[in-house]
């Protein structure tokens, strides 16, 4: 019998210099190759907000990523809160 594959979601919201940067494509490329679903966007305020749904290995991985982002970005803060939903894809959505 195989194990339980273990499902997680989780919103994050990330601060610093992340928007100018490439910040969004590169999460979405990162979740694209690690399996994981959602969406990103950029915020009015500055920051970028995400939803990442996939297993909890791969969505712990990105939450990490996002922890530093690309090399042209300066992250100062992760919030992470747990989140509902399920989702198939991962999209880039408007600024919000």
């Amino acid at each position: 019998m195989h194990a339980a594959i273990r499902l997680n979601t989780l919103h994050l919201s990330i601060r610093g210099r992340v928007q100018g940067v490439g910040f969004r494509y590169h999460l979405q490329q990162e979740a694209l190759r690690t399996g994981v679903a959602g969406w990103v966007r950029n915020r009015r305020d500055g920051s970028v907000e995400a939803v990442l749904h996939g297993e909890t290995e791969a969505v712990q991985a990105l939450v990490e990523w996002a922890r530093h982002g690309p090399t042209s970005a300066r992250v100062e803060d992760v919030q992470v809160e747990p989140a509902a939903g399920e989702y198939s894809d991962f999209e880039a959505r408007p600024t919000a």
